[in-house]
């Protein structure tokens, strides 16, 4: 068993409020909380309504398995969250 571990950390201009904050981030847990070898938090930045960090638990049979989840998370963010991502980290234990 490989575990992989994914933060995201994201800048959120013209963001006022942690109502907005919400409505941009909002989806997460749905969209990649379904699979059921990936955990999904908010993990930081919780009370700034201009950035936001998420985590995810990735858990796969091989280490190629979880690179590519992680991938796959990484460009499905990309593709439909309304920020700047600026940072991401991957840890394999």
């Amino acid at each position: 068993m490989h575990i992989g571990i994914l933060t995201m950390s994201f800048s959120l201009p013209g963001c006022g409020s942690l109502k907005e904050k919400r409505q941009r981030m909002g989806g997460m847990h749905e969209r990649f909380g379904r699979n059921p070898a990936v955990a999904v938090c908010e993990s930081g930045e919780h009370n700034r309504h201009d950035a936001s960090e998420w985590s995810f638990v990735v858990v796969a049979a091989s280490r190629r398995e979880v690179e590519s989840l992680c991938s796959q998370i990484e460009d499905k963010i990309q593709r439909t969250v309304e920020g700047r991502i600026i940072k991401v980290t991957r840890e394999l234990i």
